[in-house]
Protein backbone atom coordinates (compact mmCIF):
# COMPACT_ATOMS: atom_id res chain seq x y z
CA UNK A 1 0.00 0.00 0.00
CA UNK A 2 1.84 3.33 -1.08
CA UNK A 3 -0.62 6.25 -0.07
CA UNK A 4 1.36 8.47 -1.86
CA UNK A 5 0.49 6.95 -4.99
CA UNK A 6 -2.79 7.26 -5.04
CA UNK A 7 -5.27 7.41 -8.32
CA UNK A 8 -8.00 5.55 -8.33
CA UNK A 9 -11.25 5.70 -5.48
CA UNK A 10 -10.47 3.54 -2.36
CA UNK A 11 -12.85 1.19 -1.26
CA UNK A 12 -10.65 -0.13 1.53
CA UNK A 13 -9.95 1.81 5.14
CA UNK A 14 -7.02 1.76 6.53
CA UNK A 15 -5.72 2.91 10.45
CA UNK A 16 -4.58 6.35 10.15
CA UNK A 17 -2.07 7.68 12.86
CA UNK A 18 -0.95 11.38 12.24
CA UNK A 19 2.03 12.72 13.29
CA UNK A 20 1.97 16.63 13.55
CA UNK A 21 5.21 18.68 13.68
CA UNK A 22 4.80 22.35 15.20
CA UNK A 23 6.87 23.19 11.94
CA UNK A 24 7.45 22.57 9.18
CA UNK A 25 10.05 20.16 7.97
CA UNK A 26 13.49 21.13 6.52
CA UNK A 27 14.46 19.29 3.02
CA UNK A 28 17.15 17.47 5.42
CA UNK A 29 14.63 16.50 8.12
CA UNK A 30 12.43 15.33 5.38
CA UNK A 31 14.93 13.12 4.00
CA UNK A 32 16.37 11.97 7.02
CA UNK A 33 12.41 11.41 8.40
CA UNK A 34 11.52 8.98 5.30
CA UNK A 35 14.39 7.12 5.55
CA UNK A 36 13.90 6.27 8.89
CA UNK A 37 10.20 5.45 7.93
CA UNK A 38 11.15 3.16 5.66
CA UNK A 39 13.62 1.45 7.26
CA UNK A 40 10.91 0.68 9.99
CA UNK A 41 7.64 0.28 8.19
CA UNK A 42 9.36 -2.29 6.29
CA UNK A 43 10.26 -4.67 9.22
CA UNK A 44 7.12 -3.34 11.17
CA UNK A 45 4.80 -6.67 12.53
CA UNK A 46 2.04 -7.21 14.97
CA UNK A 47 3.00 -10.65 16.96
CA UNK A 48 5.54 -11.62 14.40
CA UNK A 49 2.90 -10.66 11.30
CA UNK A 50 4.19 -7.97 9.03
CA UNK A 51 1.82 -5.20 8.85
CA UNK A 52 0.67 -3.86 5.50
CA UNK A 53 1.89 -0.64 6.21
CA UNK A 54 2.99 3.22 4.69
CA UNK A 55 3.60 6.72 4.66
CA UNK A 56 3.24 10.44 3.72
CA UNK A 57 4.37 13.52 4.44
CA UNK A 58 1.30 15.83 4.10
CA UNK A 59 1.90 19.61 3.82
CA UNK A 60 5.76 19.27 4.51
CA UNK A 61 4.73 18.91 8.24
CA UNK A 62 2.54 16.24 9.04
CA UNK A 63 3.62 12.66 9.11
CA UNK A 64 0.89 10.39 7.92
CA UNK A 65 1.15 7.02 8.42
CA UNK A 66 -1.76 3.81 7.21
CA UNK A 67 -2.25 0.45 8.03
CA UNK A 68 -4.36 -1.74 5.84
CA UNK A 69 -5.72 -3.65 8.67
CA UNK A 70 -7.80 -6.13 6.64
CA UNK A 71 -4.49 -7.40 6.15
CA UNK A 72 -3.43 -7.65 9.81
CA UNK A 73 -4.64 -5.57 12.72
CA UNK A 74 -1.66 -3.19 14.48
CA UNK A 75 -1.08 -4.15 18.26
CA UNK A 76 -0.53 -2.39 20.66
CA UNK A 77 3.31 -3.46 21.03
CA UNK A 78 3.09 -2.29 17.16
CA UNK A 79 1.91 0.97 18.23
CA UNK A 80 4.03 1.57 20.60
CA UNK A 81 7.32 0.73 18.46
CA UNK A 82 5.93 3.15 16.08
CA UNK A 83 5.60 5.66 18.66
CA UNK A 84 9.40 4.83 19.61
CA UNK A 85 10.37 5.75 16.19
CA UNK A 86 8.20 8.68 15.83
CA UNK A 87 10.21 9.95 19.92
CA UNK A 88 13.34 9.31 18.04
CA UNK A 89 12.79 11.79 15.15
CA UNK A 90 11.04 14.34 17.65
CA UNK A 91 13.69 14.10 19.97
CA UNK A 92 16.43 14.60 17.28
CA UNK A 93 14.21 17.80 15.38
CA UNK A 94 12.60 19.42 18.25
CA UNK A 95 9.30 18.85 16.53
CA UNK A 96 6.57 18.86 18.66
CA UNK A 97 4.98 15.72 17.29
CA UNK A 98 3.51 15.01 20.50
CA UNK A 99 2.32 18.27 21.35
CA UNK A 100 -1.62 18.03 21.40
CA UNK A 101 -1.46 21.35 23.18
CA UNK A 102 -2.03 23.04 19.45
CA UNK A 103 -3.71 24.40 16.93
CA UNK A 104 -2.71 24.68 13.14
CA UNK A 105 -4.59 25.88 10.23
CA UNK A 106 -4.45 27.21 7.17
CA UNK A 107 -4.62 30.93 6.87
CA UNK A 108 -3.78 33.20 3.50
CA UNK A 109 -2.61 29.82 2.03
CA UNK A 110 0.01 29.44 4.31
CA UNK A 111 -0.30 26.31 7.21
CA UNK A 112 0.50 28.47 10.35
CA UNK A 113 0.98 26.94 14.12
CA UNK A 114 0.25 28.14 17.34
CA UNK A 115 -0.37 27.04 21.12
CA UNK A 116 -3.90 26.43 21.57
CA UNK A 117 -4.49 28.67 24.21
CA UNK A 118 -3.10 31.76 21.67
CA UNK A 119 -4.93 30.38 19.07
CA UNK A 120 -8.24 30.24 21.25
CA UNK A 121 -7.60 34.29 22.35
CA UNK A 122 -6.80 35.22 18.53
CA UNK A 123 -9.92 33.98 17.38
CA UNK A 124 -12.04 35.62 20.40
CA UNK A 125 -10.34 38.93 19.71
CA UNK A 126 -10.18 38.50 15.62
CA UNK A 127 -6.67 38.74 14.59
CA UNK A 128 -7.40 35.48 13.24
CA UNK A 129 -10.34 35.63 10.49
CA UNK A 130 -12.68 33.07 10.92
CA UNK A 131 -12.45 32.32 7.08
CA UNK A 132 -9.42 29.83 8.33
CA UNK A 133 -9.72 25.94 7.62
CA UNK A 134 -8.41 24.02 10.80
CA UNK A 135 -6.49 20.77 10.58
CA UNK A 136 -7.87 17.97 12.31
CA UNK A 137 -5.25 15.51 13.99
CA UNK A 138 -7.65 12.80 15.66
CA UNK A 139 -8.72 10.95 11.95
CA UNK A 140 -7.94 7.10 12.42
CA UNK A 141 -9.16 6.44 9.22
CA UNK A 142 -7.59 7.13 5.77
CA UNK A 143 -11.32 7.83 4.35
CA UNK A 144 -11.99 10.38 7.25
CA UNK A 145 -8.35 12.06 6.65
CA UNK A 146 -9.66 12.58 3.53
CA UNK A 147 -12.86 14.09 3.71
CA UNK A 148 -11.97 16.13 6.69
CA UNK A 149 -8.52 16.15 7.35
CA UNK A 150 -8.66 20.41 6.69
CA UNK A 151 -12.16 21.67 7.42
CA UNK A 152 -13.45 25.28 7.60
CA UNK A 153 -13.32 26.78 10.74
CA UNK A 154 -17.12 26.72 11.32
CA UNK A 155 -17.24 22.98 10.36
CA UNK A 156 -13.87 22.12 12.69
CA UNK A 157 -13.37 21.47 16.02
CA UNK A 158 -12.27 24.44 16.70
CA UNK A 159 -15.71 25.86 15.97
CA UNK A 160 -16.39 25.91 19.72
CA UNK A 161 -13.96 28.68 19.92
CA UNK A 162 -16.15 31.27 17.80
CA UNK A 163 -19.04 32.94 18.97
CA UNK A 164 -22.59 31.89 16.89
Amino acid sequence: MKIEELNSVETSDYRVIIYPASRPFTAMESKVITEKLYDFLAGWAAHGKPLSSSFKIEKNQFIVVCVDEEVEAASGCSIDALGGVMREIDEQYKLGLFDRMKATFVENGEVKTMKLQDFRNALKIGEISHDIEVFDFSKNSYLAFLSDFLLPLKRSWASMYVSK
